[in-house]
């Protein structure tokens, strides 16, 4: 009974703020986690969820969320840590001199098409400014990614750089023992190579990111 009345009490200030001017909608969470189990099993369904995200703060600051692009069913798929600032800019995958590098790679050591693979990020979003982005914010975007190794099946997942490399494994070894070797994490196999803007840095390393990509190339056949 007392509930009732709570209920009805509750009722009468909703009308009264309303004729007041107020007006109300739907109300949404934000900073909760998402578990993988109650993730869709569909990829263009969980991209829209990708799209729509507002689990963290980096959704106040980007262009917008960016899921991934390419073959939903390729057996190469490709992580990066974060969005860039030019591919937040620009909402493509490939963007500037590390992404034509990236290019380059695929389609003329590997011998595939950027269609043929699925690229996509560890974080969904561009980190804020020039941070990167914190423990937090990877929680939020790891159920994604998860799901997304899931229902894509690839052979090969290729991890650009120490930092895709680690939060997606959670393996702190030093990233020298671990690059260009075939780690099997769960179902499948994780390759990590030199990320491509460190390479424009160090270009003395190129030879070494070759004989990587000769090691997925294999793993791949």
């Amino acid at each position: 009974m007392l509930k009732s009345y709570q209920n009805l009490v509750m009722l009468q200030n909703l009308y009264r703020l309303k004729a007041l001017g107020f007006t109300y909608s739907d109300p949404f969470m934000t900073n909760r986690p998402t578990a993988v189990q109650e993730l869709p099993h569909d990829l263009s369904t969980l991209h829209e969820f990708i799209s729509q995200c507002h689990l963290c703060d980096l959704s106040k600051s980007r262009q917008q969320s960016m899921p991934g692009s390419g073959d939903l069913s390729a057996d190469l798929m490709i992580i990066d840590a974060y969005v860039s600032t030019t591919e937040d800019a620009t909402n493509s995958y490939y963007a500037g001199k590390s992404g034509e590098s990236l290019a380059k790679m695929v389609e003329n050591v590997l011998r595939l098409r950027r269609e043929d693979v699925f690229m996509t990020h560890a974080v969904k979003c561009k980190p804020l400014g020039t941070n990167k982005p914190s423990s937090s914010e990877f929680s939020c975007c790891k159920p994604y990614l998860y799901r997304q190794i899931e229902m894509i099946r690839p052979k090969v997942v290729m991890t650009l750089g120490e930092e895709a490399y680690k939060l997606l494994s959670g393996d702190d070894t030093d990233f020298e023992h671990v690059r260009g070797q075939k780690i099997n994490f769960g179902d499948y196999t994780i390759i990590p190579i030199y990320h491509p803007q460190f390479l424009l840095r160090n270009p003395s390393l190129k030879g070494e990111t070759l004989n990587d990509l000769k090691t997925i190339k294999s793993a791949l056949s």
